[in-house]
């Protein structure tokens, strides 16, 4: 595939160094109580990564994401991903009632 599009890396080492984070913890997830949990703890990893990997917040990404999932039609659920987020949703992002506070008590 590389070989047909210049952008495709030849390796993905930098995919595996971006989650050998999830491997490092295993230990401390040892303890998520159900199989259920340690699936969940999984995807948010995964999804941190994608983000990273974007060069996007995190933090804003998931506060948006949460507040917009509910009203949000199910056959579009593409541009919940990190990577279409970006381009859609980054340059105004919906906040919550915790991060105006923060915004009015930096400005004092």
């Amino acid at each position: 595939m590389y070989l047909g599009d210049p952008d495709v890396p030849i390796d993905t080492n930098h995919l595996e160094r971006a989650l050998r984070v999830i491997p490092l913890c295993r230990k401390n997830w040892m303890f998520s109580w159900t199989e259920v949990g340690a699936k969940h703890i999984g995807i948010v990893q995964s999804l941190l990564v994608t983000c990273r990997l974007h060069d996007v917040d995190p933090y804003d990404y998931l506060v948006d994401v949460l507040q917009r999932v509910g009203q949000h039609p199910a056959s579009l659920v593409e541009q919940l991903t990190p990577r279409v987020w970006k381009t859609l949703f980054a340059k105004n992002p919906l906040r919550s009632d915790l991060y105006q506070r923060d915004e009015r008590q930096s400005g004092q």
